[in-house]
């Protein structure tokens, strides 16, 4: 069934559709472009074709073939499992699941080949995951074996309920020794693949940080979010002008890699009902990289 909108002055198509069909990845809005399923005044148009104002915009959606999570004999390492859940240590550079343009070589890739059974609300693509890290984010990562271990944890996580802490090396003199950042997050505008706390409208989001030890070009920090929004601790530290070490995306020098460990989480087990602490030691490539400064 097709949906009709009217367009706004100023926008490109893409972006427009992509605030207009939330509920719909930007590489399916996309595809359906190049599809010629978006029609402009009656017309096919391209993804970057800058609105005027009032046009009709007709949009035929069709489905995309679900992706699949295909097991793969790849090493993980498991901080922690029970019953209910599995605790891994995911590395850098390592993709949490499969989306556009990377359909193998994730860590559900890697986890559907060693483990027989993991929850199946995420869908075929992202089996287990009640959580995710950013792919150049090191750290825990909660994975649910069962359904009902997925809607317990989704719950703590929504709840507020799960201790997350990070640690951080940013850039600069961070001036006080604890601090809590809640501005509201939301897609940058004026570039999608950011994030950003600029804007008076978004999601909130709390971060609290405390500084373990200073240098004169760097600080580092132990990080505890109560939210869990996209890319939360590198938009909150940029907004106050101390991005995270290598995150050139906000402003940072480039580097190895990004210097945001996911260092320690806390929950209660859904088998046990107890609360479990797992921690993540900060990587080697990381501790030298202290060393070094």
């Amino acid at each position: 069934m097709s949906e009709r909108f009217t367009g706004e002055a100023g926008k490109r198509l893409d972006h427009f559709l992509q605030e207009q069909l939330t509920r719909y990845s930007r590489s399916r809005i996309q595809s359906w472009i190049k599809e010629n399923r978006v029609l402009v005044e009656g017309a096919p148009a391209k993804s970057s074709l800058m609105l005027r104002g009032g046009e009709a915009i007709e949009v035929s959606p069709a489905d995309l073939p679900p992706l699949k999570a295909i097991a793969e004999d790849l090493p993980i390492e498991i901080l922690y499992q029970d019953a209910a859940v599995i605790a891994v240590n995911k590395p850098a550079g390592l993709t949490v699941h499969a989306g556009a343009g990377q359909h193998d070589g994730t860590l559900v890739n890697r986890l559907v080949h060693h483990f027989q059974g993991l929850s199946q609300l995420g869908g075929d693509e992202r089996p287990g995951i009640v959580h995710r890290l950013d792919k150049d984010t090191s750290g825990v990562l909660l994975v649910a074996r069962t359904d009902a271990a997925h809607r317990a944890l989704a719950s703590q996580f929504s709840g507020r309920t799960v201790e997350k802490v990070y640690l951080a090396l940013v850039n600069g003199h961070v001036k006080d020794d604890t601090g809590r950042i809640t501005k509201p997050i939301s897609r940058d505008p004026a570039r999608r693949v950011r994030m950003t706390a600029r804007l008076a409208a978004g999601r909130d989001a709390i971060t609290e940080y405390r500084v373990r030890q200073r240098w004169e070009k760097f600080t580092f920090l132990e990080v505890r979010i109560k939210t869990g929004r996209t890319h939360q601790i590198r938009v909150h530290m940029a907004s106050l002008g101390h991005p995270v070490a290598g995150d050139r995306l906000y402003g940072a020098p480039p580097a190895d890699r990004l210097f945001l460990h996911a260092w320690k989480i806390g929950f209660t087990s859904p088998a046990t009902g107890k609360l479990v602490t797992v921690e993540a030691p900060l990587p080697s490539e990381l501790s030298v990289w202290l060393a070094g400064i």
